[in-house]
């Protein structure tokens, strides 16, 4: 009996990798073999990284190492379990409160990460009779967040307040399906700082808007957390807007220096989204050290400010030479800094260069932003050097005028 050869239901997938690579879309992944910091070891290589999120340096800051060995030591590796059954420790819910008060909320919710935050709150606080308002450029987890959920959406243009005021007016005016009947929750939501391009959301005029259409705002502050605010508490702290946002996700995965999200509102919130959000529900709670790494990390924060005002001092500085030097760094108003290519064949061409002239930064490319708008993204840290950034300017200055981005 002679039988068919099997053919691979997949092998579509090798033409798709094929078709990435000729775009030059195709990003390999680098891998380190040092510690987080501000010079990482890539390809037997030792580079001044400009690709972390470790804001304020603290994924190597020795009171976090002593925090984290130390709950090891005590309580072993792993939680054990989904924190509905048997994974809640004490120290979770003390973290929790923490960050309540950090934040100036009566509540807060940890989850697995920034994502599962917003893939968790979203679909869990609205459904079909509701409406989300959300800003063009918000970040991937809030438009899986959406998908999520049963609502209907509508998108504004990128931080225009006017755009927003007419949307949420004429969705007030027309209710649902145009019917006259009032949506029950109409939720504003927005990224506090923006991941790709390093603008802040025009918040006080966000939430006015929201206010005027007795609509709620979402902030998702995980670039701004450790970053905006006193003692980086984030974009509403920046704002003064304290009473006026209902909820505020946050990270613990980037100027924390650990791993993890969470979601700050009320008490209320907190509690439907013990009940229902399935991210919450159905993963296992962070591990001790985690949980004790993120606990020790909002005190540094808060007992030395140093560290928040070098982070803004080598941003200034960085910023002003890349300008000096004839980039286009675009709207960035944060230690995010685009340096825009415009097509992604250049963006990939000068990382590769860049690692040439011993610096680390890595472009983003279609789909993260639009194909025109290739850019090699960089954020600088409080735990850079003076000597580091410069040799960083050196090299971006040399590469840039070697491919003809910058002149002279």
């Amino acid at each position: 009996m002679t039988t068919t050869p099997r053919q691979d239901p997949l092998a579509f997938l090798d033409d798709e990798v094929a078709a990435l690579r000729e775009r030059h879309l195709y990003r390999a992944l680098r891998v380190m073999t040092s510690a987080q910091g501000p010079i990482v070891s890539i390809d037997d290589q030792r580079l001044i990284s400009l690709s972390s999120n470790d804001y304020l340096g603290l994924t190597h800051h020795p009171r976090l190492r002593e925090a984290a060995l130390e709950a090891v030591r005590q309580f072993g590796v792993g939680a054990g379990a989904v924190r509905t059954i048997a994974g809640t420790m004490a120290m979770h819910e003390a973290l929790e409160a923490e960050l309540a008060e950090f934040k100036g909320t009566p509540a807060v919710l940890t989850f697995q990460s920034g994502f599962t935050a917003n893939t968790g709150v979203i679909p869990t606080i609205t459904g079909e009779t509701d409406l989300i308002v959300s800003d063009s450029l918000n970040h991937a987890s809030i438009i899986d967040g959406m998908r999520l959920s049963k609502a209907p959406r509508k998108i504004y243009p990128h931080a225009d307040v006017a755009a927003l005021t007419a949307t949420l007016e004429e969705a007030v005016e027309l209710g649902r399906d145009g019917t006259g009947e009032p949506y029950r929750l109409i939720l504003v939501v927005t990224d506090g700082v923006f991941s790709m391009d390093g603008d802040i959301a025009p918040l006080p005029g966000i939430v006015e808007a929201a206010e005027s259409a007795g609509a709620a705002v979402l902030v998702d502050d995980a670039h701004a957390s450790g970053v905006l605010g006193r003692d980086g508490r984030g974009s509403v702290d920046h704002f003064g807007l304290h009473g006026r946002v209902a909820i505020q996700v946050g990270t613990l995965s980037k100027a924390v220096g650990a791993m993890g999200g969470y979601v700050a509102g009320s008490m209320a919130l907190r509690e439907i989204l013990t009940q229902r959000a399935r991210p919450f529900l159905f993963s296992t709670s962070h591990p001790p050290a985690v949980v004790a790494a993120c606990r020790e990390a909002l005190k540094v924060m808060q007992e030395e400010p140093e560290l928040h005002e070098r982070l803004w001092s080598n941003t200034r500085r960085f910023k002003a030479e890349l300008g000096r030097l004839g980039f286009d760094i675009g709207r960035s108003e944060t230690p995010i800094t685009p340096v825009m290519m415009g097509d992604p064949e250049t963006a990939m061409r000068f990382s590769d260069r860049l690692m040439g002239e011993g610096v680390f930064a890595q472009p983003v490319v279609f789909p993260t932003v639009a194909l025109d708008q290739a850019r090699i993204r960089t954020i600088v840290t409080a735990a850079h050097t003076t000597e580091q950034l410069d040799t960083a300017l050196e090299a971006f200055a040399t590469v840039g005028r070697e491919l003809g981005v910058v002149s002279g």
